[in-house]
């Protein structure tokens, strides 16, 4: 069986997005938001919102990962992505973003540890998917679960060379630290349940960090199970 899960997070909040459908986003505000309060909201830089519960969709056994197409064609389905609106995040600093890679997945193993699940494995395919996703959404300067080629979160981790039976994404735009990002996704019950999967053996991690963007940073944690 194939599987791919892939909710977004944001500091201005995405609607749920799955493959096979392409869901509206809007912009929302505050803890974790649900479906019917991910509507439009004044916003405050310092808040983090989160997007809707996500979708999981099924991959059939011998589906060819979407190839790369033209660097300068975006192929990402229409109301696919979203964009920060001009200055919404300018009063955050970011002089300090980083990201440790392995601080990361001691966070994540802890929390799955103290969950009674097993701990995670960096692997350098998913942290190659994660990083040219990031890449691409800095590039485009939006949030999405598409990459601008048209490929989704199963594509990439195949692209890789992650030969996936099981493969999750969590996507976050804006915040100042991995902590921010992480404290988020535990509070959002569709993220969480990505960070507690407990068919996963994995996982990848990346910041890319744009100050001319309006999100200022990009982060994606990419999560899977080989065959």
């Amino acid at each position: 069986m194939y599987r791919v899960v892939f909710p977004a997070f944001l500091s201005l909040a995405l609607g749920a997005c799955s493959l096979g459908t392409v869901s509206p986003l809007s912009f929302g505000f505050g803890g974790a938001a649900s479906p019917s309060s991910s509507k439009s909201a004044s916003l405050r830089s310092s808040s983090v919102g989160l997007g809707g519960d996500p979708t999981t969709a099924r991959t059939p056994p011998g589906r060819a990962p979407q190839v790369a197409s033209a660097a300068h064609v975006d192929r990402a389905p229409k109301g696919s992505f979203d964009r920060a609106p001009s200055g919404a995040l300018a009063d955050r600093d970011y002089s300090a973003t980083t990201l440790d890679a392995a601080r990361a997945r001691d966070l994540i193993n802890a929390y799955r540890k103290s969950n009674g699940l097993k701990p995670l494995s960096l692997n350098p395919e998913l942290s190659n998917a994660a990083k040219a996703h990031a890449k691409d959404l800095a590039k485009w300067d939006r949030i999405s679960h598409y990459g601008s080629d048209g490929s989704n979160p199963w594509d990439r981790v195949k692209r890789a060379g992650y030969n996936a039976k099981v493969a999750a994404e969590n996507v976050g735009t804006g915040q100042i630290s991995f902590d921010e990002v992480l404290k988020g996704w535990k509070e959002s019950p569709g993220h969480n349940r990505n960070l507690l999967m407990s068919d996963i053996d994995n996982l990848g991690i990346a910041l890319v960090q744009e100050p001319k963007t309006e999100f200022k940073s990009f982060w994606v944690l990419a999560l899977g199970a080989r065959h």
